[in-house]
């Protein structure tokens, strides 16, 4: 049996974070290669293979023409390699592990963004309470002004109704007024009269003694 060696670089606009090396360990394994490890590189993705001619074959063919659901390739190299490749087992173990430290490090930075999240929510719900605080106060200076604005306007009632009062009483005055206007001048109609009698008597009496004494 020929053990073989190649070397493929994968490369498109999107050909990582799309699951590609786990897809074509898949492929690795169902073709029974001996070796097998991947990378992500400048150019793309690299895998390098090891195995019988035939199942390098197989696999080469399907990795060429089958590709993640996700994944934009545009186009696949492959060339001979010579060089050490990890066995299968080694790199499953490799992969497993790099998994597991990136979960960890996601895990660890989630974590981080939701401790951040939660500090920001604790200064949003301290401002809130300080909003919630600044809108009682003003609630509560509102609530003066109204009562101070009920006070005001209830002197102003009283004052209209002394004004009234004081308008009442001043009608009064002026209707009293007008009576003893109207009495001076009956007074005076009478006053006259009186004194137009007592100058018609006095002349009377002044005509009868100047008869009396010769003097008509």
């Amino acid at each position: 049996m020929i053990q073989m060696k190649k070397r493929l670089i994968i490369k498109g606009p999107k050909v990582q974070d799309v699951g590609y090396r786990l897809f074509l360990f898949e492929i690795a394994e169902s073709n029974a290669l001996t070796g097998f490890q991947a990378r992500n590189i400048n150019e793309g993705v690299e895998i390098l293979i090891e195995g019988e001619e035939s199942n390098i074959n197989n696999f080469v063919k399907t990795a060429t023409t089958s590709f993640p659901p996700h994944a934009q390739v545009e186009k696949i190299i492959t060339e001979d390699y010579e060089g050490i490749v990890m066995s299968i087992e080694n790199f499953y173990r490799l992969f497993t592990l790099q998994q597991l430290v990136k979960m960890a490090t996601t895990g660890i930075e989630l974590l981080n963004k939701q401790d951040t999240l939660l500090e920001k929510q604790d200064q949003m719900l301290e401002k809130q309470d300080i909003m919630i605080q600044k809108q009682d106060i003003m609630i509560q200076k509102q609530d003066q002004m109204l009562e101070k604005q009920d006070q005001m306007l209830k002197k102003q009632d009283q004052m209209l109704e002394k004004q009234d009062q004081m308008l009442k009483k001043q009608d009064q005055m002026l209707e009293k007024q007008d009576t003893i206007i109207k009495e001076i001048r009956g007074l005076r109609e009478d006053l006259r009269v009186f004194i137009e009698e007592r100058f018609s008597k006095i002349e009377k009496e002044i005509a009868m003694i100047k008869e009396k004494i010769g003097l008509k």
